[in-house]
């Protein structure tokens, strides 16, 4: 590992943590696929599996931001463990109503607990915060964050997958329980790293969303799940197309790869100016990068393409997170951060049901219209908000680009 990273874990506790929210967001990576997979080869009915798994993504969407503003308030962890044992309680109802054959509305309910999970990715980047606020560390460990969760995603639907269909149906769905169980209660022992709640003195004190800063992210960050979600759906009915419809898994795993390859050069560099714009310039490129994708003739070229268009994703990504603290309070960063990936959520949904809906009517080829079109729309709605962004919330310090430069002018 490059020295800037190794010198991150100089700090007491973070290994330990670090190692802990490895584990505790795998599931998010694995659970999805994996009620799809189970449920599939247990009933062959893969529009309820489909249904089902829309509803894991959505429950988690509306319920990650309230966990998250609790996790604010009380501490990591009073809030997490109460919502984990949610979601596993809601994990075991859904393995033994699909083994045994229960109705299906026992599986939604089911579906709608399991999104209680905690967005434990925000988690650690909260834990990462308190740490190196106010300094270029933060950047490399935000990079480094980044690169895991784009190895959580090559490798966690492969397992999960794998297990499945190698093992029996709800092996998947099983293991990414126990990951969640061992990553989360794991996590909040290590009081040491905690960062400190902030409670509010009076109710209603208001959800971090009132930031204009933070709503031009979640909404740009909708359409660019949009991206995300149409490029998996579509990438799967081109390679079925092409007949190889089991490559699919490898080339968008070198998607995902060429965002980690960004990711970990990214974070050795060290910017000067304002990060919105750079924001703003990452989200131009992720757009761009979706328009060779309607040229695409055969897989190898979809192979090049998407690892071309993987390498904007982990750049913006990290920029977002520093732009989120920098324009949400810092009583709120934990649930400013889970915003942020409900929005993405959303768009995963949206996206991937437009491609269907393209993919039915005009073939795989014509489904890459739809990421271009939500690179098109997340464009806009950048350059749209860019002036909010350019206006931090009061009493902010700023981005830790904006920190060392005030240092270096004060020190020349």
């Amino acid at each position: 590992m490059p020295s800037p990273y190794r010198a991150l874990f100089a700090a007491p506790g973070s290994k330990g943590f670090s190692a802990a929210g490895f584990l505790g967001r795998i599931p998010v990576s694995m659970m999805g696929i994996g009620v799809i997979t189970m449920i599939s080869q247990l009933t062959g009915r893969y529009g309820l599996a489909g249904a089902l798994s829309a509803t894991v993504a959505l429950s988690a969407a509306v319920a990650g931001p309230q966990v998250s503003r609790l996790v604010d308030q009380y501490g990591q962890r009073r809030a997490l463990r109460p919502a984990t044992l949610i979601s596993l309680t809601a994990a075991a109802l859904l393995l033994c109503a699909a083994h045994y054959g229960w109705p299906d509305w026992v599986l939604f309910v089911a579906c709608v607990g399991i999104g209680c999970v905690p967005s434990v990715g925000a988690m650690i980047r909260a834990r990462w915060a308190a740490l190196y606020r106010g300094t270029p560390q933060l950047h490399t460990a935000y990079s480094f964050e980044s690169v895991v969760d784009e190895v959580c995603f090559i490798f966690g639907p492969i397992i999960s997958i794998g297990l499945s269909t190698a093992w029996f149906p709800e092996a998947g769905p099983l293991l990414a329980a126990c990951f969640l169980a061992v990553g989360v209660f794991w996590l909040t022992a290590q009081r040491a790293t905690e960062p400190e709640p902030h409670p509010r003195e009076r109710k209603g004190g208001g959800s971090a969303m009132r930031a204009p800063g933070l709503q031009v992210l979640v909404a740009t960050f909708v359409a660019t799940g949009a991206i995300f979600g149409a490029v998996d759906v579509v990438t799967v009915a081109f390679a079925d197309e092409q007949g190889h419809k089991a490559a699919a898994s490898i080339v968008l795993a070198v998607y995902a790869a060429g965002s980690c390859v960004a990711g970990m050069v990214f974070g050795l560099l060290h910017f000067a100016g304002a990060p919105e714009r750079r924001w703003l310039l990452g989200v131009c490129a992720m757009a761009v990068s979706m328009i060779p994708l309607l040229l695409v003739g055969n897989l190898p070229f979809l192979a090049v393409a998407l690892f071309v268009a993987g390498l904007s994703i982990a750049p913006t990504m990290i920029t977002t997170m520093s732009l989120i603290e920098e324009h949400v309070p810092r009583a709120q960063l934990t649930e400013g951060m889970t915003w942020v990936s409900t929005g993405l959520t959303a768009g995963v949904a949206l996206g991937s049901s437009m491609a269907g809906w393209v993919i039915d009517a005009a073939g795989a080829r014509a489904g890459y219209g739809v990421p271009a079109v939500a690179g098109a729309v997340a464009v806009a709605v950048g350059f749209l908000g860019f002036r909010r962004l350019k206006r931090p919330a009061p009493g902010r310090g700023g981005s830790v680009e904006q920190h060392s430069e005030r240092k270096e002018r004060h020190v020349a």
